[in-house]
């Protein structure tokens, strides 16, 4: 990485994703800084230089690279960058909505968020308004902010969606739509060149991009790290397994097992698909057959979404009956609708399952409440992705982080063994 600032980066926080931007940019200077000094520690000892003359020379050449004529901060220090954009949004009562620039953007790389699953009241119109608004509210927002963003002469557009909108109707099925790729072709229309997001539901949709990039992250690494601090992961007991909470699921347990080291097991499930599931305790499953052994072991599941949440709490009643003592959840979109946590309240109490790992991926507030509830932060990883991709270098290690997993479970059985 060249020692210039990362002046060019700018991101843009739709409504519903002003929380995630926020955490995100913490993460950013943080990256920055840690990266100044390492690289001012070494550059003053190769060269046998004053460590501060080196910081200052560093953030001359910084300014005359920047079109700012005010410079700020202190330049003796590290300045963190100016990340995010000044936006005005204005919500009128008919719904519509209007996106205005207020910072020239112009020859600016720009990753715009947005968290179409944020539900809680958004300050709206200066925060003079206050609006719950829906996913496709979320939606027409991120749509009128891409177009401004263009106007204002951005060099290019990164959408930084944690939450694919419409990612479940991504096939077809009699005369259907396919929303999910629409969305796709829409986006490419408006010139953003990639999209980065987690867990998408299917990597169909990645197939459905013309010219635009889809970076799809995972919070396996994330979920490991909070499954470690409750769960002994490093005993050789035969008490843990893994349990595919249903067959579309199967891959993404299977990397959890093979990671863990940890046996697998299914749950095939027997679905009325003419049934539409409306809450929690109104699914669409028949029936639950499980094929492997949970007696007396503590039962890890993980999907990457949950809606009304009624299929995982039928799961997890299931186990307990089959003799697991805990049962663990990890979701990588805990949406978490309707009266769902009313519903995994009630659960909690009776005992069918200890914990519910989710991400920050999506906004809540009353969930982080909840003692049954661990929320694991993933917008570190979002930072490290903006950077990389800002400056054009390798994903490799950050979309395929099985060596990482690997690192954090030998560790904890080092720990344990010491």
């Amino acid at each position: 990485m060249t020692y210039s600032e990362p002046t060019q980066l700018a991101i843009v926080a739709c409504p519903g994703g002003e929380c995630f931007a926020n955490e995100t940019i913490k993460h950013l200077n943080h990256i920055y800084s840690r990266r100044f000094r390492q690289k001012s520690d070494v550059l003053a000892k190769r060269y046998g230089v004053d460590r501060l003359s080196l910081v200052k020379d560093v953030n001359f050449y910084n300014d005359l690279q920047t079109s700012d004529i005010c410079i700020r901060g202190d330049v003796t220090k590290f300045r963190a960058p100016v990340f995010k954009v000044n936006t005005r949004f204005t919500w009128f009562m008919n719904g519509e909505f209007k996106t205005e620039i207020l910072d020239c953007i112009r020859g600016k790389d720009v990753f715009i968020f947005q968290d179409v699953e944020n539900h809680q009241l958004l300050d709206l119109n200066e925060g003079k308004n206050q609006q719950s608004l829906s996913v496709n509210d979320h939606l027409m927002s991120l749509l009128v902010t891409i177009d401004a963003v263009r106007h204002a002469g951005a060099s290019r557009m990164t959408l930084v969606l944690p939450v694919y909108p419409y990612s479940r109707q991504h096939k077809k099925k009699g005369r259907e739509g396919l929303t999910a790729s629409l969305l796709g072709h829409l986006y490419e229309s408006l010139g953003v060149s990639q999209i980065v997001t987690l867990d998408i539901h299917s990597r169909e949709i990645e197939n459905a991009f013309y010219s635009s990039r889809v970076e799809n992250l995972h919070a396996s690494y994330q979920i490991i790290r909070e499954l470690a601090k409750i769960v002994d992961l490093s005993s050789e007991k035969d008490d843990f397994v893994v349990v595919s909470p249903d067959t579309g699921a199967v891959d993404r347990n299977k990397f959890y097992a093979t990671g863990l080291q940890k046996p697998l097991a299914m749950l095939y499930k027997e679905r009325d698909y003419s049934v539409v599931s409306q809450n929690a305790q109104k699914s669409n499953i028949m029936g639950i057959k499980l094929l492997g052994d949970v007696s007396g072991k503590v039962a890890f599941l993980a999907d990457d979404m949950l809606g009304t949440g009624g299929t995982l709490l039928k799961a997890m009643e299931f186990l307990k009956e089959q003799g697991a003592t805990k049962i663990i959840a990890a979701i990588s979109l805990p949406f978490f609708t309707g009266n769902a946590i009313e519903q995994f309240d009630e659960a909690y109490r009776k005992g069918h399952f200890y914990r519910i790992i989710g991400t920050n991926a999506v906004y809540h507030e009353e969930l982080l409440k909840k003692e049954w509830y661990i929320k694991t932060n993933v917008s570190g990883l979002f930072a490290q992705v903006i950077s990389r991709i800002h400056h054009n270098q390798s994903l490799s290690d950050l979309l395929d982080n099985r060596s990482i997993i690997e690192k954090l479970v030998k560790q904890g059985s080092s720990s344990s063994q010491q």
